[in-house]
């Protein structure tokens, strides 16, 4: 009760007071900054680290890379890969990026429940180093998954395909070691 009392004198009697006053609307705008001009054009359609200078893209008729494999694509001399070919490396990247998922979420569900149960304290350095590494190989999953996949669609392969790996890694990298 006493506590009501003390409120009742300090609160004013007029609640406007409470409220904040209203502000200048004679306020200036604030002055609006543009980003300062570019000196630098990003250059993109790279594909991966190249030592080429900035012109070697141009051929002497002023064609660009991009114009010529354009007209490539167009003309059909680019390469598809076939229905099989895709679905294999489609099958491998899902089965090289799930098992790992997979059991890196069982590990830290096993985990948990051992220290729910009270069995064992868990280090908090563990779930760490589990999410660390099961994660991380689920990651380099997808380049593992397509890299280890046969291009031929009439060759199988084998379950983990360490065969295909320095084939397909020359094959996408032949083209620039060319140049």
């Amino acid at each position: 009760m006493k506590t009501l009392t003390i409120l009742q004198r300090i609160t004013p009697a007029n609640p406007h007071l409470w409220q904040g006053k209203p502000r200048s609307l004679n306020r200036r705008p604030l002055p609006q900054l543009s980003p300062p001009p570019r000196s630098r054009q990003f250059r993109g359609g790279a594909k991966g680290f190249s030592r080429r200078s900035r012109d070697a893209g141009v051929d002497k008729t002023g064609e660009t890379d991009t114009k010529r494999n354009d007209a490539k694509y167009k003309n059909g001399d680019d390469d598809e890969i076939p229905e099989e070919v895709r679905n294999k490396i489609i099958t491998r990247i899902l089965l090289f990026v799930g098992v790992p998922l997979g059991v890196g979420l069982a590990i830290l569900q096993a985990l948990s429940v051992v220290s729910d149960q009270g069995l064992w304290v868990v280090p908090k350095w563990v779930p760490l180093v589990t999410t660390f590494f099961t994660f991380g190989a689920s990651a380099l999953g997808i380049a593992y998954g397509s890299l280890s996949t046969s291009l031929d669609p009439k060759e199988e392969g084998t379950l983990l395909g360490l065969e295909q790996i320095e084939k397909n890694w020359n094959e996408m990298w032949k083209e620039e070691n060319e140049s």
